[in-house]
């Protein structure tokens, strides 16, 4: 019997012990986001010098934020015009006119490196004498680029956008086992479309977005693989 409540005491002292620890700064994983303020998703800029704003919810007392805010040419951000560390939310970039960007930020905490990635945003900066801009490039819903799919009738998903308000956009898919992808279809109303792949395959598609006045984006070629 003695021996049964020197090990629930024992027991005891280390949660005890464990939970104090962990109270006093265990490295535990966040499920902070770090949001992106201005300029706001789709926004038409007037001015192609903007300040660019986010929030900055791993902010501390005791630690250093650096945020890397990257700003391109193409969703994918590999078209970089922009990539700078700085340590305060915002900073002020000169864009050129008549042109559709893509930005997000990554935010470190010196301190622990706990790291937090925002969305990737679209703007477009306004060009002297332009009644009409192109759409957004087409922004990825489903099946994740690079992923591993187990069926055997799949909808492709994706999103489009653009800075003319009320613009009405039709979709150009490319869907193929080739890279570039081969077009299918032509003047698309849906954002998702039903394919049925074939097991131990890859395939590659990609979608443009083109608005009423004819206006087109081209958009990033995407891959898949099915077991």
């Amino acid at each position: 019997m003695k021996r049964v409540i020197n090990f629930v005491v024992l027991a005891s002292f280390i949660l005890l012990n464990y939970g104090c620890n962990n109270a006093d700064g265990l490295n535990m994983p966040t499920t902070d986001v770090l949001n992106l303020s201005f300029p706001t998703n789709n926004f038409l800029c007037i001015e192609n010098t903007i300040t660019f704003e986010w929030s900055d919810e791993l902010e501390s007392e005791n630690s250093t934020i650096n945020y890397t805010i990257i700003i391109a040419k193409d969703r994918a951000l590999l078209d970089i015009v922009e990539n700078s560390i700085v340590n305060e939310a915002k900073i002020t970039v000169t864009l050129n006119k008549a042109t559709a960007y893509y930005w997000k930020v990554i935010a470190v905490n010196t301190q622990n490196n706990e790291e937090s990635n925002s969305e990737i945003f679209s703007l477009y900066t306004k060009g002297d004498g332009i009644v009409n801009y192109a759409p957004f490039a087409s922004k990825l819903v489903a099946p994740l680029d690079n992923s591993i799919i187990s069926s055997n009738s799949l909808d492709l998903k994706w999103t489009g956008s653009d800075a003319d308000f009320g613009d009405v956009l039709t979709y150009e898919l490319y869907f193929s086992e080739t890279s570039p992808p081969t077009l299918i279809e032509t003047s698309l109303t849906s954002e998702s479309y039903t394919v049925i792949p074939e097991i131990g395959k890859t395939y590659y598609w990609k979608v443009n977005v083109v608005d009423q006045n004819g206006a087109k984006s081209i958009g990033q070629t995407w891959k898949f693989t099915t077991n």
